[in-house]
């Protein structure tokens, strides 16, 4: 049973949080009291059914000493036992600690690994699975910087998805994904596989990474592109290097100022996200074995178009209706995945 002492400081800081709200607040106060409010909204939620849940039980208790209202109370208290488990195991999980990347945009990165062309056509499949997903759950979703083969494929893409909870759904899906299927280039008829990386990213906000601007190599080079379209144009693509980390960063829009916009927020979401990851690897030294860690060199699932099944490793989960999820249907998986992720923080809390 969660201490109901944690129970009413959760919901003391709600009311004060809705009383400063109440009061009117600042720009800055606006946005960070706000955030917090939104956040504990749902768990002072859960607390309060709850708690509505044990007073039932303690008034349908104390009815059993009335003896023109036992029967009455005999019929109600097991149906109001019963509830309590589900009940207490959903205010669980609203209580787990919150990732507080969570609630960001994301920045997601596909590049094509092993498979040549091949590859690179997956690559594409799986952008557009993204796109798709975004699309559907309302989210807004920017490509940033994008590279692609004579065939169509993907060398390297760079997206921005913005919307509500996008990090927190998306984030289980860095790793390299695998494709088992016979490629269009193929006139043997044989199956291939071939894998693609993928990279979910939380955006970097301007507090979290200060760069110092000597630790910056910014070069400008002419935009590559087809046919007329860059025939005049000045040297306008940028790339900056990180000497620090030796991270490079390219963007090849036709504005300088906007590539300089762009290259440096990627380079401050690679930044933010180098330091969680040393963050998260100094709290478990087992962070491989998390769902939620990802991990890029872990692959994490295979598309085996033959069999039109989708196998997701981490969990052992198997669905046979690929076209769905390469169509962005990806609802099924990411919940399966949450849902294991809460399990396994609930077990390591001994809930």
């Amino acid at each position: 049973m969660v201490p109901l002492e944690k129970l009413s400081a959760i919901t003391e800081r709600f009311e004060y949080l809705e009383a400063r709200m109440a009061q009117g607040l600042s720009g800055d106060e606006i946005a960070q009291v706000g955030r917090e409010y939104a956040e504990l909204r749902p768990v002072v939620d859960e607390i309060a059914a709850y708690r509505r849940l044990l007073n039932d039980i303690a008034e349908a208790e104390a009815m059993l000493d009335d003896p023109d209202m036992r029967e009455l109370a005999e019929d109600e208290l097991p149906a109001l036992k019963e509830r309590l488990p589900e009940v207490e195991q959903a205010m669980r999980l609203v209580l787990l600690p919150k990732d507080a990347a969570d609630a960001r945009p994301a920045m997601i990165e596909i590049r094509p690994g092993t498979g040549g062309d091949e590859a690179g056509l997956f690559a594409a499949d799986l952008l557009r699975m993204y796109q798709r997903y975004a699309e559907a759950r309302g989210w807004k979703f920017e490509i940033m910087e994008q590279s692609l083969s004579e065939l169509g494929g993907v060398k390297e893409v760079v997206a921005h998805v913005k919307g509500d909870g996008v990090f927190a759904r998306l984030k289980y899906e860095s790793g390299v994904h695998r494709v088992q299927r016979v490629p269009e280039t193929e006139s043997g008829g044989r199956i291939h596989t071939s894998a693609a990386t993928v990279a979910v990213l939380p955006e970097a906000e301007d507090v979290d990474i200060q760069i110092d601007p000597g630790d910056l190599r910014i070069d400008t080079m002419r935009s590559s592109g087809a046919g007329g379209q860059h025939v005049n144009t000045t040297d306008s693509a940028v790339r900056i290097t990180h000497l620090p980390t030796g991270i490079v960063v390219t963007s090849s829009e036709k504005s300088q100022h906007r590539n300089r916009d762009i290259a440096m927020q990627v380079l401050k979401t690679r930044l933010f996200d180098l330091e969680r990851q040393r963050v998260d690897e100094a709290r478990a030294a087992d962070r491989k074995a998390q769902v939620g860690s990802g991990d890029r060199s872990e692959r994490i699932r295979t598309y085996n178009f033959p069999q039109g099944r989708m196998t997701d490793h981490r969990i052992n989960l198997t669905l046979y209706k690929l076209d769905q999820i390469i169509a962005g249907d990806l609802d099924d998986v990411i919940d399966a995945l949450i849902a294991e992720d809460q399990a396994a923080q609930l077990a390591d809390m001994g809930a």
